[in-house]
């Protein structure tokens, strides 16, 4: 089967095709494997962090501040940080990393109405107040990162936030912004092949 460029929002499973050579484990420097932390019996890794591998430190420093912003203990509910990554992977077109948080915040927070409805209307969405004030927040974050301030750190106070998960919320907002931009100019979404 072909594969075909995804080009709409879905919580279909996609994959993700370079436009840039990704690095072939078989042939990696000691550094990029360093820095995938490859092992013999760990070598599914996806396309895209072995193209980000092409620039080993980088990466090396990436990949724990992910893990952190995405993963850490206490703070922002996991759910939470997925729908910022949505926001911005909606604000910013990424048909594939919104596909990952889409259903990433499904399977957390076992709310597809949620995302239904923000496939269905973006920007617009209407949703509960706390998922609301969240997404929201993530959509000013990445659309207009100049007027974020004091009334949307008021408003996400309002509906229960504490500092530390609005933290947890920009970083969540701000690491996919830049990823999306990344996957946009590196590869493309696909299904199939």
């Amino acid at each position: 089967m072909a594969k075909e460029v995804v080009h709409e929002f879905t919580l279909d499973t996609l994959g993700w095709d370079p436009y840039v050579t990704p690095v072939d484990l078989d042939s990696a420097t000691p550094q990029q494997l360093e820095a995938l932390k490859v092992t013999p019996s760990n070598r599914k890794i996806s396309a895209y962090v072995l193209v980000l591998a092409q620039e080993a430190e980088a990466l090396a420093e990436r990949t724990p501040l992910f893990n952190d912003i995405m993963y850490s203990e206490g703070g922002l509910s996991r759910g939470g940080r997925e729908l910022g990554a949505l926001a911005a992977s909606i604000v910013n077109r990424c048909v594939y990393c919104a596909s990952v948080h889409a259903n990433r915040f499904i399977a957390n927070d076992k709310l597809p109405e949620i995302i239904e409805e923000i496939y269905a209307r973006g920007v617009k969405a209407d949703l509960p107040e706390k998922y609301q004030a969240i997404f929201d927040f993530g959509v000013e974050l990445t659309a207009n990162p100049d007027k974020v301030g004091v009334y949307q750190f008021y408003h996400l106070r309002e509906v229960g936030l504490s500092d530390l998960e609005i933290l947890d919320l920009i970083h969540a907002v701000a690491i996919f912004g830049w990823a999306n931009r990344l996957m946009h100019t590196l590869g493309e979404p696909v299904r199939g092949g």
